[in-house]
């Protein structure tokens, strides 16, 4: 990429490159509700209410248990159940609760089980739309947000963000919802068996214990984010160190490198330190409130049979009804931390989505209909940044099926107009048309289709050569490739290789020469076979002798197509039907080759010093 062509720092706007506003806990789960009850999905909507009723049954059965296991307590010491066993055992076992306790037992396991069978498609059909949403979005921002994003990051936002969906709804749909419905059920059950004593102990131990792990976990999280720092800083620094282990050696700097790596090695331990005794506070506040609670209740129980007003049986109730209850809730704090962090990562995922779009089709945009292909730029005033403008005034035509070349120095705007022309940007001033038609009245997609560009800088996709040279018209015939492939020089080459058109051209066409991905890229633009062409310095990546075999390919392809011709290499343009030569966001001048050459300005002076170098040393 050109230097004039990167947006200045100071484009780099928070409405452009991040949201200009976070959307919060609230906003997070708001953003995820449509997602789990879709509009126009029937039968994920059927499933959701599904789950939740197999939910309710499960946690039904689980509540049932201790009062089955009571039962049985109470019929095994009932009074004469000893005479009676001796008499007749088998009588004398309570059979009846202990086949119910067994049938709770696998009640409760099973509709868990269809419960988390039938939500999965529901999970997984919320991070589906939810990643192919972003997906889209993101395919739709503006070139300059995609100049200035971190790729390596945001597919970790995108990835993060989709894996959170799903430890979030599993985390809260199965974990949390489900533990605050049982406790709601047994209150209600302690109540309604005892007296407002059981049930009120109970709900407020636990109110208490889910309190004091909020409080204290929102605590610890700041000491273990401070930890991850200081780990990552070590690290970092050991790692740094170790790429750079010459310069250490050559000045001798080891004790040094070792104090600076100790310091770091110092914060991450005093940090660990904290974590690990933030920990035992954690542990020992539950463990204490979870005391109190089963004392009270306990308490209680025993005071009643000591009264004879409760039995044993209800003793063994209210004690596994404690052990029930508090079981889930000892991971309550690890399940905090991980909703707190997939909201966090969610958050950051569907704020992708609030990112506004630079470059929007008009709510009565046409399609484009291409009657010739002719190209107006007509008083063009372009700037990425307002203080610093690119394009200055522009007014040059293509006519239909002519072509147009683009000449300057570094710097002075020429794949600008390419941007403007497949609107990557809007202009700030005047108007592009084709065929008379301003294109920001033109959707996107139609203007885009119109046109066919092979770029300076040629990015392959991490697939087969087939592939890469199909995506100009997914789906063309096998005959087509070949025949744009011969065109584009590369036919013989691909041949050869060992796996022919089968060949992985590797992550952005790294296995292939700067040459042969050129040569790709033409056949791919070949084969869409577009009314308007650019060549932005379409040669640039080949030796002289493939240049002009290349070039003569290229004057074919282009007959009969409106062409803009981007080039540094005058050699390239010759032929063409008229040349600009810009500068400073300026035409100077403008004419063929012949008159240009005999008007002895900017043209033919730069023409002068290319010829004056070796072709290698003329760079693009």
């Amino acid at each position: 990429m050109r230097r004039h062509d990167r947006p200045s720092p100071q484009t780099r706007t928070a409405s452009l490159t991040s949201p200009a506003q976070r959307l919060g806990e609230g906003g997070t789960i708001r953003s995820l509700l449509p997602y789990l009850w879709p509009r126009g999905q029937g039968g994920i909507r059927v499933r959701v209410v599904v789950a939740l009723l197999f939910l309710a049954v499960a946690k039904g059965a689980n509540v049932t248990i201790p009062i089955f296991y009571k039962h049985a307590v109470d019929a095994l010491s009932a009074d004469g159940a000893g005479a009676q066993a001796l008499a007749n055992p088998a009588l004398s076992i309570p059979l009846g609760f202990i086949l119910a306790y067994g049938l709770a037992r696998v009640l409760t396991l099973a509709f868990g089980e269809l419960r988390d069978a039938v939500f999965e498609r529901v999970s997984q059909r919320a991070m589906r739309a939810a990643a192919l949403n972003v997906f889209r979005h993101l395919h739709a921002l503006s070139l300059r947000f995609h100049l200035e994003r971190q790729t390596g990051g945001l597919s970790r936002v995108i990835e993060r963000g989709t894996r959170a969906i799903d430890s979030l709804l599993s985390t809260l749909l199965f974990n949390i919802l489900p533990t605050l419905l049982e406790i709601l059920l047994v209150t209600g059950i302690l109540w309604t068996l005892f007296d407002i004593r059981f049930a009120a102990a109970t709900f407020l131990t636990v109110v208490g214990y889910i309190a004091y792990t909020i409080l204290v976990t929102n605590w610890r999280t700041r000491i273990r984010r401070a930890m991850l720092d200081a780990d990552t800083k070590a690290n970092a620094r050991a790692i740094d160190t170790l790429l750079n282990y010459e310069t250490v050696k050559y000045f001798g700097n080891e004790r040094f490198e070792a104090e600076r790596y100790d310091k770091a090695l110092r914060v991450y331990e005093d940090a660990a330190v904290r974590t690990q005794s933030s920990l035992s506070l954690l542990n020992v506040g539950q463990g204490v409130i979870i005391a109190i609670g089963v004392v009270i209740v306990m308490y209680l129980a025993a005071a009643g049979i000591v009264r004879g007003s409760l039995s044993i049986g209800d003793f063994v109730l209210v004690n596994t009804y404690l052990l029930q209850l508090y079981q889930p809730l000892n991971i309550f704090g690890f399940v905090y931390r991980g909703i707190k962090e997939s909201l966090n990562d969610m958050e950051r995922m569907f704020e992708l989505l609030n990112v506004p779009r630079e470059v929007e089709d008009k709510p009565n945009a046409r399609p484009l209909a291409v009657a010739g292909g002719s190209v107006a730029f007509e008083s063009v005033a372009f700037a990425y940044d307002p203080r610093r403008p690119i394009l200055k005034g522009l007014d040059f035509t293509i006519p239909a099926g002519r072509t147009l070349a683009v000449v300057g120095p570094t710097g002075a705007g020429k794949s600008t107009l390419s941007r403007l022309l497949y609107r990557f940007y809007d202009v700030t001033g005047g108007a592009v048309r084709i065929d008379g038609r301003d294109i920001r009245d033109i959707t996107q997609d139609s203007l885009r289709a119109a046109i066919g560009i092979v770029p300076q800088d040629t990015v392959l996709f991490n697939d087969t050569i087939r592939y890469n040279i199909a995506y100009g018209r997914p789906g063309a015939s096998q005959a087509e490739l070949e025949r744009v492939a011969s065109a584009a020089q590369i036919l013989d080459f691909i041949r050869a290789l060992p796996d022919g058109w089968d060949t992985v051209v590797g992550e952005r066409g790294l296995k292939l020469s700067g040459g042969e991905k050129q040569r790709v890229a033409i056949a791919r633009t070949l084969l869409k076979d577009p009314p308007i062409l650019i060549l932005d310095e379409a040669t640039s990546a080949l030796d002289t002798h493939t240049e002009r075999e290349i070039q003569a390919a290229l004057n074919d392809a282009s007959r009969g197509r409106t062409t803009l011709v981007i080039a540094h290499r005058l050699s390239t343009v010759v032929e063409a039907d008229e040349i600009l030569v810009l500068e400073a966001g300026r035409i100077v001048e403008r004419g063929n080759h012949a008159t240009l050459l005999a008007r002895g300005g900017a043209y033919a002076a730069l023409w002068t010093k290319q010829q004056a170098q070796p072709a290698d040393m003329i760079q693009a």
